[in-house]
């Protein structure tokens, strides 16, 4: 058995993972990656990638249809989900390509294999002790079900979702997050019949309010069903589809129940109990550092409490590595952390609902608006209907801005940095956005409130 020493080693080569590594070696340090798949994990293999590139051809689909009210004479023909698969299959490998000698470009040392800790300061993987001064668990996490409910024959996960090369007639959805509303809306722009069952009482229950109902008269308009409070009792299938049942009797047929509940994280026998870690539900126990109840090991991304998003895990790792660097660095809480569905109308928001905002600072204390995408231009011209609502403390910062609309998840960034800067409506307000861009419904949103509105009532 080999023995090999670095500063840093991470077990997980996700999106968290080799952002730790990255910035470890910026910083002067050693740093090796083991990871049992492939380099990128979830988010570039089975996630946020194939899934967006498949909703990309899904814009496409809704774009072919419409080019008429334009002046474009298109006709749209129908869809080759084999060509489809073959698209987005190749985004995925040329990314992954490019990861892969970005890595090794910065002499980052990768052991392909399972790995598992082993004590404090060591990880072993297919026969191989690795030491290291600091250990960073990262190994990410898996697409849950409900007890009783097995991922087989045509009950899918969205891992074998992103595989099919072929598009369903009918589809049921279980579950109203994001992976549920995203493949209920790329499968209906690709014509199939789709409907959701959720048990809370709102479709992407946890955005604000008002965004959620906007998406479901959305989804009404557009023949996405869906059943809201319902909860699911069983389903039976065959070899020709599936029969979907709720508790209060409703049945639906379909080609596929995709499942779509929430992910889990990665860390059962992996040895971190064994050595000393704290786990909570399965999820690694952290403090504000990030490190876990044995010093010296830190966790990052999917595995550690909160927002599951390959954002969020950069972030993260960005942290670590700066934190065992000596820098002090500043943590992102996951309210100040942009989140984006993908579904159409896209939404997307930083920080706190307005009902979040008045629970902390008092129903007195807060205001907001809500400007119309009615009234942008370059709204209007993509054809799309929405709001962005912008949330302030009285005579003090933004806290909040929460979107809907057709490509408002590129105006997210100027909304990160408005709230993470403790920016002031007056400070926004006085600032210029270009016309026409839809990057003028948060200038407007910031005008109102200062109390200065250009085009707004």
């Amino acid at each position: 058995m080999s023995d090999q020493n670095f500063d840093i080693v991470v077990l997980g080569g996700g999106s968290a993972g080799y952002a730790v590594a990255l910035r470890a070696v910026q910083l002067g340090k050693t740093a090796a990656i083991v990871e049992k798949d492939k380099l990128g994990g979830t988010c570039l293999h089975r996630g946020c990638v194939p899934t967006k590139a498949t909703l990309h051809s899904a814009e496409l689909a809704d774009e072919a249809r419409s080019a008429g009210n334009y002046g474009i004479d298109v006709e749209f023909k129908g869809v080759d989900a084999a060509k489809v698969k073959s698209f987005r299959d190749g985004i995925v490998s040329s990314k992954f390509k490019g990861l892969q000698g970005l890595l090794s470009s910065k002499g980052i040392t990768v052991f392909e294999g399972e790995g598992k800790l082993t004590g404090d300061k060591t990880v072993e993987v297919g026969g191989t002790t690795l030491t290291a001064g600091n250990i960073v668990l990262a190994t990410g996490s898996y697409s849950k079900t409900i007890p009783g409910l097995d991922i087989t024959g045509r009950v899918i996960a969205s891992e074998q979702a992103l595989q099919m090369d072929w598009t369903p007639k009918r589809a049921v959805v279980l579950g109203g997050g994001v992976i549920g509303v995203e493949f209920a809306s790329l499968w209906r722009s690709f014509g199939a019949e789709v409907t959701i069952i959720e048990g809370l009482p709102h479709l992407v229950p946890n955005e604000e309010e008002s965004i959620s109902k906007t998406l479901e008269r959305s989804f009404k308009k557009r023949g996405i069903a869906f059943k809201l409070g319902a909860r699911f009792s069983g389903v039976e299938q065959t070899d020709q589809g599936v029969v979907v049942s709720t508790e209060a009797g409703d049945k639906f047929e379909a080609d596929v129940l995709l499942v779509a509940v929430g992910r889990g994280p990665v860390t059962q026998n992996m040895g971190f109990e064994e050595a000393g870690i704290e786990l909570d539900r399965g999820f690694v126990t952290v403090n504000d550092r990030l490190e876990t109840s044995v010093k010296g090991i830190y966790a990052v991304g999917d595995i550690v409490p909160g927002l599951q998003l390959a954002h969020r895990g950069y972030q993260q790792g960005i942290f670590v590595a700066e934190e065992i660097g000596g820098l002090n660095p500043r943590m992102v809480e996951d309210v100040n952390t942009p989140k984006i569905t993908y579904c159409d109308p896209q939404v997307a928001s930083v920080g706190y609902s307005e009902a979040k905002a008045k629970e902390i600072h008092g129903d007195d204390a807060i205001e907001s608006y809500d400007y119309n995408l009615a009234g942008n231009a370059k709204s209007s011209i993509l054809g799309t209907a929405g709001f962005a609502k912008m949330v302030r403390v009285k005579d003090g910062p933004i806290v909040g801005v929460h979107m809907i609309g057709a490509r408002v998840g590129e105006l997210i960034g100027e909304a990160q940095l408005m709230v993470n800067w403790d920016a002031y409506p007056e400070d926004v307000a006085a600032l210029v956005h270009a016309h026409p861009s839809q990057n003028e419904v948060l200038g407007e949103a910031a005008m109102k409130l200062a109390g200065q509105p250009l085009h707004a009532v």
